[in-house]
């Protein structure tokens, strides 16, 4: 049983209204289709259960939605939150907006309203430091300046620090900074999507440190590969969501355009055109972080579904993969800062020890 985000590494949770399966404070559940999701709480996105016995549970849910009278619903989609507090979102046979909506809406809505309480947080800390720092002596005027470069430099050492762990294509993967990810290109070639990548290995394979800009050799992808890593990068890119009329681009998009492969590729035709014209833009206007928003939310909504379409087509080990890796990384996360002593005493208490 899996408890972990596949996407953020939070905790799922858990309930006690579905024995069959406890795990989760909203699952999503597709009866004719045969598919249950459990929705992170924390970023929102839907996490695609592995499990390829999993009638029983979605019979359990149909049977609580039918049950409660606290629900709202459409002609397709429905929500029901139980009395344990276990929300339920019910899928019929949505047409791709409406599902799109309650599938991404939550999740890029979320990005922005965080994003926007992080500026204005800044903003007012920053406003106060400029204000009562002076006046009550704890911040000289002269001192405002090293404080706000201070700042940066942390953020750019966690910028630099921080890695991303991108799919090679040939099942296993490799790191790139999270200071790169404004570094990665999109582009065709010969008619077929190419992605490149700053990643953190000399061309010798020997890891290269941190601190210098030019981490290391670029990696790059081709067709499937290269949409299987804009997928993993996108949503570091979309951090900050998207409006309601980006979103409803992203779906009109999406809607437009629904063949993954294709979608990416002309895309990044359209953005090879607009970086063509911008010659003179002394900077790197090919770069995926360049593409405009609804783009970039559409891309990651194709992505997504294009991982899920594959675990549904008889890859579910690749999704049992990626949930063991998502609760190694969570285990090592919470173990982190523990003493060894720690863990000795839970495992004794385990065991009923003393």
């Amino acid at each position: 049983m899996y408890s972990t985000c596949l996407f953020c590494n939070a905790s799922l949770g858990h309930n006690e209204a579905i024995e069959e399966f406890p795990v989760g404070r909203r699952l999503a559940f597709d009866a004719g289709k045969g598919r249950l999701w459990v929705v992170c709480r924390k970023c929102e996105r839907w996490n695609l259960t592995p499990l390829e016995e999993r009638w029983e549970a979605i019979e359990s849910c149909e049977r609580q939605f039918r049950a409660t009278k606290l629900r709202v619903s459409t002609d397709e989609i429905g929500l029901a939150r139980l009395r344990e507090g276990l929300e339920l979102v019910r899928i019929g046979a949505p047409q791709r907006p409406e599902m799109a909506a309650w599938r991404y809406g939550d999740q890029f809505g979320r990005r922005r309203r965080r994003r926007l309480t992080l500026v204005a947080g800044g903003v007012a800390a920053g406003g106060l430091a400029l204000v009562a720092g002076p006046l009550t002596g704890l911040i000289g005027f002269g001192a405002i300046g090293p404080a706000i470069n201070l700042l940066n430099g942390g953020m750019a050492l966690y910028r630099a620090r921080t890695l991303v762990h991108v799919p090679d294509g040939e099942g296993g993967s490799f790191a790139t900074s999270l200071a790169h990810l404004a570094r990665v290109r999109i582009a065709t070639e010969d008619g077929e999507l190419v992605v490149r990548v700053p990643g953190t290995t000399s061309p010798d394979g020997e890891s290269v440190p941190f601190y210098r800009y030019d981490r290391g050799v670029d990696r790059v992808l081709h067709g499937a590969a290269a949409v299987r890593a804009a997928g993993a990068i996108l949503p570091r890119l979309n951090v900050a969501g998207g409006k309601r009329g980006e979103i409803e681009d992203a779906v009109a998009l999406l809607e437009e355009t629904p063949d993954v492969a294709r979608l990416f590729l002309e895309t990044a035709r359209r953005h090879e055109a607009r970086a063509h014209a911008a010659w003179l833009d002394k900077g790197h206007p090919d770069v995926l972080a360049s593409v405009p928003a609804a783009q970039r939310l559409a891309l990651e909504m194709a992505a997504h579904e294009d991982t899920e379409r594959r675990a549904l087509e008889g890859e579910l080990h690749l999704l049992e993969a990626a949930w063991r890796d998502a609760e190694e990384i969570a285990a090592i996360a919470d173990d982190m800062f523990l003493p060894a002593s720690v863990d000795e005493r839970l495992a004794r208490l385990r065991k009923g020890g003393k």
